[in-house]
């Protein structure tokens, strides 16, 4: 070259264009930029995402929750993760249900467009279990029972996004098969899967009644979790888009078709750059929303739990972010909408379904008849479930004191329960003498786990069960025909 320097300034001057513009895509990057990026959460160079999206209930009253979970992978779709990084758990008898107006659709808001498209079919019908949750979570493809055999089968740079929707209680959460998922195995899981290096930084969102119990006392702070709750400890979470509220779904629905939390972050989500909005701006937001203009009387208090740091990284790092909001950057005077009386407590949200149904039904038909047969046996079982553990806590602690000690708060920061053993083996002794729980009945965990946690043994919770209940109700709700609770 150096006998022919006129060509090599004629190829530089060529070349030049070219390099100048691959160094405004590709700049040098220096240690202490890399540092910054990661504080804010944009690794976009290293790691995978993975998302576990779970709908833990079943039945056409419940609709919401699989509403929820369908809605949720189309953010994350939208987001640019791939079919085989998300991994969705739903019964799959919503969308082809008989009561479903519009056959093959789901709607999670009044006047949205059908979120069911699409939605892979990872664990439906009784593949939804606990035990084919843990081991999707820990990746062990040889602990599963059915399903599409996916799993979390993640790398130590990777970051892990969690959504799960449905009916909970203290310390526990519904699931359509039986036993349910108690907080103690659920964090004993999320530890393993931190020891076994698996994951860089994990997100968990939870839609389900006194889900802050899940996390209070429980989650360590050390472990690379973020964790974020409908409802404190001790309060019932919200179904939202209810028949006879505002906004109502359409007419030809009498079903809720969301929850308050999850439509929350999922329509902040659905119109942001989630690459500049980070877990703390929207969690404030959902925070604001779900606590109706902080009245609380159609709401509940969010809440947040884990390594709190990591709320300061953008929802980019977890659900990815659609390019179409490219130009909607997050800025603090953002705010979600808020209605009063938008919303209705989760546990009446089946009532709602029910009484609805039966006063749509013409009347003189047998569709009449049984919408009012099945009213009344949600009505019976609620009443005898109520009935039967406040008569064991007169029993167990007299009259006067029942159901002070019953309904016992432990201060915050403390679990439920000292003996996650005793409390499933109290669930078990319930049941055989009363029947089963079911999605209702998981309020009264705190009772039950009161019960351990003054030292009643089994033997005596079984006498006083025995005495409480003579036989158990001749119900669905009631049998225990599918196995217990616990």
């Amino acid at each position: 070259m150096d006998r022919y320097p006129g060509a090599f300034f004629l190829l530089l001057l060529l070349l030049l264009p070219l390099l100048l513009a691959h160094a405004s895509r590709n700049p040098i990057r220096l240690p202490s930029d890399r540092s910054a990026d990661l504080r804010i959460g944009r690794d976009d160079a290293v790691g995978a995402k993975w998302a576990v999206l779970i709908a833990g209930s079943r039945g056409f009253y419940n609709y919401r929750h699989q509403a929820d979970i369908c809605h949720a992978y189309q953010i994350m779709k939208n987001g640019g993760l791939k079919d085989e990084n998300i991994i969705i758990f739903m019964y799959d008898d919503i969308a082809k249900h008989v009561e479903n107006p519009r056959p093959g659709i789901i709607i999670n808001h009044p006047e949205g467009g059908d979120v069911y498209a699409g939605v892979p079919k990872d664990y439906v019908g009784d593949d939804v279990n606990v035990n084919n949750f843990f081991a999707v979570l820990l990746g062990n493809r040889t602990a599963l029972t059915g399903g599409s055999g996916k799993v979390v089968d993640s790398g130590p740079n990777d970051h892990i996004f969690i959504f799960y929707s449905d009916h909970g209680g203290p310390g526990v959460l519904g699931m359509p098969t039986f036993p349910y998922l108690y907080a103690d195995d659920l964090i004993d899981v999320l530890k393993k899967k931190h020891v076994s290096g698996t994951y860089k930084s994990m997100v968990f969102y939870l839609e389900a009644c006194e889900s802050g119990s899940i996390f209070e006392g429980l989650l360590p702070e050390d472990i690379n979790i973020y964790a974020t709750t409908a409802s404190n400890a001790y309060e019932s979470s919200w179904g939202t888009y209810c028949p006879g509220l505002y906004p109502s779904p359409p007419p030809e629905f009498y079903t809720c078709l969301g929850d308050l939390y999850s439509v929350a972050w999922m329509e902040d989500s659905d119109k942001h750059n989630l690459r500049t909005e980070t877990l703390k701006q929207q969690y404030q937001l959902v925070k604001t929303r779900t606590a109706v203009n902080d009245t609380y009387l159609f709401g509940s208090h969010v809440m947040e739990y884990g390594e709190l740091e990591l709320n300061m990284q953008n929802l980019f790092l977890y659900v990815g972010s659609n390019p179409a909001n490219e130009n909607a950057t997050f800025i603090d005077d953002n705010s979600l909408s808020s209605f009063s009386k938008a919303a209705v407590n989760q546990r009446d949200a089946d009532l709602i379904y029910f009484w609805h149904k039966y006063q749509k039904a013409r009347e003189g038909s047998s569709h009449k008849l049984n919408a009012q047969k099945e009213l009344l046996e949600v009505i019976s079982h609620r009443l005898h479930i109520d009935n039967s553990i406040e008569f064991i806590g007169k029993l167990l602690f007299s009259s006067k004191q029942g159901s002070e000690v019953l309904k016992t708060v432990r201060p915050a920061g403390q679990p439920l329960v000292d003996d996650w053993s005793c409390l499933k083996s109290m669930v078990r002794t319930f049941e055989a003498h009363c029947g089963s729980l079911s999605q209702y009945g998981m309020k009264h965990m705190r009772s039950l786990a009161n019960i351990c946690n003054v030292g009643i043994s089994k033997e005596m919770m079984a006498e006083v069960s025995a005495e409480a209940c003579i036989s158990i109700p001749a119900s669905q709700w009631s049998s225990l025909q599918k196995g217990f609770s616990a």
